[in-house]
């Protein structure tokens, strides 16, 4: 943090404060505090942490790609597209190959702990890429991960050992700052197919 960030977070929490206890009194400020208080917490909690993202140790001198995809991939087209920017041959390409699909979960979904629909089409996007990926010779498994992109990212990355991360959109299914985000904090490799959907 920059060192003249604090001075003004601190006066504008304090300023209002003082403000309201001159104005309007004992019970102003006393609210207004509270209020502080709440924003705070609100801000807080909202933050992640922003560290690098780290995969798991491999045990094996084999390549670990994670694929993690936003729609379903089955045309022959973009199956080479993705191909080629992990570096996948199929046939004898030893890599190992995981398929990630974040759960897009809608905002009335999420307060109505309603996400099964949202895990389907995950496992629907799963089951078409995995299929397409093995008519081109490439084995892969496959697995529903967390809403949040990065955070699904991050979650796999603790048991599968990736030395390639591929981001794969097919427009505007990904929101613009995962892409930034996961070159900046992927300590593996890190490449975003953009996928031509016309």
């Amino acid at each position: 943090m920059a060192p003249w960030k604090l001075p003004v977070i601190v006066a504008a929490i304090a300023v209002p404060i003082v403000a309201a206890f001159g104005l309007g009194g004992g019970g102003a400020g006393v609210a207004a505090g509270a209020l502080a208080a709440v924003a705070i917490v609100f801000v807080a909690v909202r933050q992640r942490p922003r560290g690098p993202i780290v995969s798991a140790e491999a045990g094996d001198d084999r390549r670990h790609v994670l694929l993690v995809i936003a729609c379903a991939v089955e045309e022959p087209a973009a199956v080479r597209q993705i191909a080629a920017a992990a570096r996948l041959t199929g046939g004898g390409d030893d890599a190992g190959v995981l398929v990630l699909s974040p759960a897009r979960i809608g905002f009335l979904d999420r307060w109505a702990s309603d996400v099964e629909g949202a895990r389907e089409t995950a496992q629907q996007n799963l089951v078409a890429t995995v299929a397409a990926l093995a008519k081109a010779g490439i084995a892969a498994e496959a697995r529903v991960g967390d809403e949040d992109v990065v955070q699904a990212v991050e979650d796999q990355l603790q048991s599968f050992p990736a030395s390639d991360v591929i981001l794969v959109s097919g427009g505007e299914e990904i929101d613009a700052r995962v892409a930034p985000e996961l070159e900046s904090r992927l300590e593996a490799g890190f490449s975003h197919v953009a996928l031509d959907r016309g």
